[in-house]
């Protein structure tokens, strides 16, 4: 697995475990991505307006057949936060409903939950998950104390971004459908981490980035709908695919793809990137990250002397947040390990708890995750 660091672009001085914020791009999606932006430009009008639709079409239907759906039933957005917001946008929700989600969701969409909140008079309902979770039946009744007849949609992350835990949404999907409570489901963490088939979750809605763990270019995500919902979305940007002149077999795929003049190198860089992770067994690569994960976790939780998020380590896959002393000032040490020792890893506070989050990727070593533990350690003893 180490020799995989060849292959990536990050700075070899930099102790990279952070791959959780915004990944990074192996050395032939980057250049498969540079090479669209050439082809671009060798003839614009060309690519634009005569093969667009069939390239998106070819590239949409590898990401489908990865995700497990249709080819018709996504389309690339920017990142997981755009999805977000075509759908929270589009909902017809009124003053009264309300939505119910978890304190353990990420900052920028508790945003736009909250904007909407104010816009309609809709109520944004912030579940409290304590951690550790038990097991699935358990995560789910807690989120269920929090339905009324008045919810109207669940919004969840599979994989959170705070307290790195992989959530059971498959199981709140099923019994949200059964009540008829809308599902939105936050992968922004999920395609690349762990396996994905979007039809065995069930959820009405589905947003993730490929640019995280799929290691795709920046600015490649997408967005899933089931085919009977779809008419519920509206374009959160109306382009040429509103009563379009040559509508093609999806109006969902007219209305939130054909947006007018953008890059679209790193969405048609996607199959690279999936190419890229089967040719190097990716899931031999995630197995030995999770042990890694699970070794560093535990590491941290006995240089702080505080117990483990996670009733046990089927809780997370390769990104794991360990909790910090409460005296700990975050900032410092985030600066610390970053100027003294070149380690680049998000310290944090979520919900009063103050917690560093480690992600574990196939170009990460054991010696990098010692190197951390002996950072740690001089910061505690100093």
């Amino acid at each position: 697995m180490n020799d995989l660091r060849r292959h990536f672009l990050l700075d070899p001085e930099v102790i990279f475990l952070n791959h959780g914020s915004f990944g990074a791009t192996p050395k032939p999606v980057f250049q498969e991505y540079q090479r669209w932006q050439r082809e671009l430009e060798r003839e614009p009008v060309e690519f634009h307006d005569r093969r667009f639709v069939g390239r998106m079409a070819e590239t949409r239907a590898v990401l489908a057949e990865y995700l497990g759906t249709g080819r018709d039933n996504l389309v690339y957005v920017t990142n997981a936060t755009i999805g977000v917001n075509i759908i929270a946008r589009s909902l017809a929700l009124n003053s009264g409903d309300e939505v119910l989600t978890t304190d353990h969701e990420y900052g920028a969409c508790d945003r736009i939950w909250r904007f909407l909140a104010q816009k309609k008079r809709v109520a944004y309902i912030r579940q409290t998950i304590p951690v550790p979770i038990d097991s699935k039946d358990d995560f789910v009744e807690q989120l269920w104390a929090g339905v009324t007849p008045r919810t109207k949609a669940i919004f969840l992350s599979h994989i959170t971004s705070s307290t790195a835990t992989t959530f059971p949404v498959a199981d709140v999907c099923r019994r949200a459908r059964e009540q008829g409570i809308i599902t939105i489901i936050d992968g922004a963490h999920v395609p690349g981490h762990i396996p994905l088939n979007l039809e065995e979750i069930g959820a009405d809605f589905y947003t993730g980035n490929l640019h995280k763990w799929l290691c795709s270019p920046k600015g490649a995500g997408f967005l899933y709908t089931r085919p009977e919902k779809q008419e519920l979305l509206e374009p959160l940007v109306v382009s040429w695919g509103f009563e379009a002149e040559e509508p093609g077999p999806s109006q969902f795929v007219d209305h939130h793809e054909l947006w007018g003049t953008r890059d679209l190198a790193a969405f048609l860089s996607v199959p690279a990137a999936i190419e890229f992770q089967k040719e190097f067994n990716w899931e031999r690569v995630r197995t030995t990250c999770h042990d890694l994960a699970v070794d560093v976790e535990a590491r941290i939780c006995d240089l702080s002397g505080l117990p483990s998020l996670y009733a046990n380590d089927s809780w997370f896959v390769q990104m794991t947040a360990a909790p910090l002393q409460a005296k700990t000032n975050i900032g410092a040490l985030k600066e610390n390990l970053y100027n003294r020792y070149k380690i680049e890893i998000p310290v944090v506070e979520w919900n009063d708890h103050k917690l560093i989050r480690v992600s574990v990727q196939g170009y990460n070593t054991k010696q990098e995750i010692d190197a951390l533990i002996v950072a740690l350690n001089h910061w505690y003893l100093s």
